[in-house]
């Protein structure tokens, strides 16, 4: 099974994808703001049982690939260095816009929310390449099922991404009024996350199968 280390450093990637800003937070930054806590919290459950979608669908699937083709441990792992240099370039390119400056939304029905909320968490790519990139790294087929491992971790990315989205969420006012106030801060948490996905992707790439 996963090794104490093994785990203790998944789950820090983990979080650090999570506080990563993304389509999720953004969303639901935005809907807080323009509709409400209610309105964010509602948009939150879909957004989890997006997460909740994306590790079912990661943990059959790796189960699968790993019978089936060993070299695509490699082909994930070079996609999802690409994806993390592209969100890294994205949050440090001229022009960019924090997630903290939020967007204007019209107000939605309760069951509206949380279908959107859903979609813009199945949909979005960051979680994605995290189950198909930075997962596979930390499975060890020697070291048992490949599905129950999958299973562990992904349900340790699901409870830690959720309680950063809820944080978020409840606390989007208060955020957003506080960047207002220091504009400079939106810069340097773009800067700062730019690095953070950088230097994630140079270790991705860097890292030898079983090296986790």
């Amino acid at each position: 099974m996963i090794s104490t280390q093994q785990f203790l450093i998944f789950a820090a990637a983990a979080l650090l994808m999570a506080v990563t800003p993304g389509p999720n937070m953004i969303y639901l930054i935005s809907r807080s703001l323009c509709q409400g806590r209610r309105a964010g919290v509602m948009s939150w459950c879909g957004v989890v049982l997006g997460f909740s979608v994306h590790m079912l669908c990661a943990s059959v699937g790796l189960t699968a690939l790993f019978m089936a083709v060993p070299m695509g441990y490699e082909l994930l792992k070079f996609a999802g260095a690409l994806y993390l240099i592209w969100l890294a370039w994205q949050a440090v390119r001229p022009g960019a816009r924090s997630p903290f400056e939020a967007k204007e939304l019209p107000p939605e029905p309760p069951h509206t929310l949380f279908v959107m909320g859903l979609l813009t968490s199945v949909l979005n790519p960051k979680v994605a390449i995290f189950y198909l990139s930075v997962l596979p790294q930390f499975i060890t087929p020697d070291s048992g099922s490949v599905l129950v491992q999958s299973l562990m971790l992904g349900s340790t990315q699901v409870f830690i991404g959720s309680s950063v989205n809820l944080m978020v969420t409840l606390s989007a006012a208060a955020m957003a009024s506080w960047f207002a106030q220091h504009r400079l801060w939106l810069a340097v948490q773009r800067y700062v996350m730019g690095l953070v996905l950088g230097a994630l992707a140079l270790k991705l790439l860097s890292q030898q199968r079983g090296a986790t």
